[in-house]
């Protein structure tokens, strides 16, 4: 599957979610690919995507209207990728957002549209080509404008001759309110001028407004393309946004695509890199006939590349570096290397041994990021994206593939073992280990997720016994749903832990942990409780500080009285002096007291921002 424009991520994390429809494969067949042409909202999709922990997906950063073709290795010969699935969700106005988005009423114009146009035939076209013949790709944009829907649509078929379709899906999703595609519209520029044909541009207008932007006149042609079939969700149907979908369907090879096959060379056999991506299982002979049309110049010189690639390969085997900066024009972070484990290398086999992992493990999928010095984090992918990164290195810039599976812990060489298990990676490849797993009851899993480092007398006496009789170091923590117990939680749940002398430790990420606690029905706003009781022992001490400041008022009051009294009665020279005397020790007060007052105020003060720097830090 391809996601040509998939920033900030939340359709990419639909994808793989469709992937691991079946939590019991731990390597699903497919695999998906999320492109995005900006690089920092790149790191926006690693972040969206990593929340899945999948094995399956690959972060890139081309421009999507001009993504290359990426290849594979197929029983010793390179053949072109082709997606079964791609998802065009292009860059559009934005005009069906305007319920949510302020910004949409400011800067919206007719002159958006005309400008996007081109873009989002470009990297439809684009897509369309790196189609799998049967495949489907969904066009869709969050605009109502028909200038970015039908128009590109209408076009993108008139040029296809045949060799896409629109697919009929009224009869999915039953329950969505939609609206079929419209066939005729109008074009206007920014300063109110209508067009209803090409022919009436003038051609000082004829750079801003295309004839791809207007219906097609020809009946026949128009009722063949069929463009009620598209989708146009309206915001007032559902109470939702505006939105448009269309599904293509790719019947045969594009018109500027078809030739005869080349012979394809032969490739040196290598292990491990002969499996067939899932996105060419069923379409090899597809991936024979159907390339791209070149120029000679260009043939000759892909082939040059395609040798020079192959005798990097032979010189640094398993090693998937950046693409050279020169030649792609790229501009970001610069991405560390994937570096595959070879076979023999001597860092798997204690890690082997300790979690006695299953023969079938495919330790050939490990890979890390640095290609020399200690190696610290070990990640996995599969072996249809194996296949990808080994033979497209110097095409494409991958940003983010791979989960975590194991950390190195320099505590845990005097076990045995130099890695622990990591929690992102622990669904992935707790199918194949088969020592160092702890059954655990639902009150030990909340212990472990609310405890940050229990002793071992706090869990049940069966997990003490089998904690017992282990090895310290890293271990797994499984707990399986009993169906005599309806009331607690029925899915399983395998955790990442550590066994101390005296304690066990869960290692799991703080919003998994609340995930977990959220299920079980463990109130997780402990710290807004704990916040709450300190503002509210903070109010009483303000208070008590006032109580106090009244005394010292009422202290001053029987003073002043005092002073009055021996004013009257030594007489008014002779009480001159002690009245000034007094009343400067009163004001001595007032001033001690505003000054223990402000104290009190910035010792609160400053208690209140203890307690929320340690929320923080909670």
């Amino acid at each position: 599957i391809l996601d040509m424009c998939a920033a900030p991520g939340s359709k990419t994390a639909q994808l793989i979610e469709m992937l691991h429809a079946d939590m019991n494969v731990p390597f699903p067949k497919g695999f998906v690919i999320a492109n995005d042409v900006d690089n920092k909202r790149c790191y926006l999709l690693v972040h969206q995507a990593k929340r899945l922990n999948s094995p399956c997906i690959m972060v890139v950063n081309h421009d999507a209207s001009s993504i290359p073709n990426l290849q594979i290795d197929v029983d010793g010969r390179k053949e072109i990728l082709f997606y079964d699935r791609i998802l065009c969700d292009v860059p559009c106005s934005g005009d069906g957002t305007m319920r949510k988005n302020i910004d949409v009423w400011k800067k919206w114009t007719t002159q958006n549209s005309l400008q996007l146009h081109g873009l989002q035939l470009r990297i439809a076209t684009r897509g369309v080509e790196q189609l799998a013949e049967g495949g489907r790709m969904v066009y869709s944009t969050c605009s109502l404008n028909p200038i970015e829907n039908e128009a590109v649509i209408a076009s993108l078929l008139e040029k296809s001759q045949g060799a896409l379709e629109l697919a009929d899906v009224s009869s999915e999703l039953p329950g969505l309110k939609r609206m079929p595609g419209i066939t005729k519209w109008k074009v206007m520029l920014k300063d109110g001028q209508w067009f209803e044909e090409w022919k009436d541009v003038p051609s000082n207008r004829q750079t801003q407004i295309r004839p791809t932007m207007f219906p097609v006149k020809d009946e026949e042609k128009l009722k063949a393309m069929n463009l009620e079939r598209c989708l146009r969700i309206l915001p007032h149907h559902q109470n939702t946004g505006g939105f448009f979908v269309a599904v293509l369907i790719k019947k045969s090879p594009m018109p500027w695509n078809k030739r005869q096959p080349k012979v394809h060379q032969k490739l040196p056999q290598r292990t491990g890199d002969t499996e067939v991506t899932a996105a060419n299982s069923d379409n090899s002979s597809e991936c024979i006939t159907e390339e791209p049309t070149l120029a000679e110049n260009e043939e000759s010189k892909t082939m040059e590349e395609l040798q020079n690639s192959d005798t990097e390969q032979s010189k640094k085997e398993g090693v998937c570096g950046p693409p050279p900066s020169k030649k792609m024009k790229l501009f970001g972070f610069k991405e560390d290397p994937f570096v595959f484990l070879p076979e023999d290398d001597p860092l798997f086999l204690p890690i082997q041994k300790f979690y006695a992992l299953d023969p079938s493990f495919p330790k050939m999928n490990l890979l890390t990021r640095t290609q020399e010095g200690k190696k610290r984090q070990l990640y996995m992918v599969s072996k249809e994206l194996r296949n990808v990164l080994l033979n497209n290195s110097e095409k494409m810039k991958v940003i983010n593939t791979g989960i975590k599976v194991w950390s190195r812990n320099s505590d845990g060489e005097q076990f045995g073992c130099a890695f622990r298990l990591a929690q992102e990676g622990i669904y992935t490849l707790y199918p194949f280990i088969h020592a160092r797993i702890i059954s655990v009851c639902i009150e030990d899993v909340k212990i472990l997720l609310t405890q940050e480092n229990p002793f071992l007398s706090k869990f049940s006496s069966e997990t003490q016994k089998k904690v017992k009789d282990m090895a310290m170091g890293s271990i797994v923590l499984k707990y399986d749903p009993d169906p005599e117990k309806p009331d607690d939680l029925q899915c399983p749940i395998v955790l990442c832990g550590w066994q101390g002398k005296t304690s066990l430790r869960a290692f799991v990420p703080k919003n998994e942990r609340l995930h977990y606690l959220r299920m079980m029905g463990v109130e997780v706003f402990k710290a807004k409780r704990k916040e709450e009781e300190l503002e509210s022992k903070t109010e009483e001490e303000v208070q008590h500080r006032l109580a106090q400041t009244e005394e010292g008022m009422d202290v001053e009051d029987k003073e002043r009285d005092l002073v009055t009294k021996m004013e009257a009665e030594i007489g008014e020279e002779s009480s001159h002096s002690p009245v000034e005397s007094s009343a400067m020790e009163v004001e001595n007060k007032i001033e001690d007291l505003d000054q223990s007052s402000k104290n009190a105020n910035s010792h609160v003060s400053q208690e209140s921002k203890d307690t929320d720097t340690g929320n923080v830090k909670d």
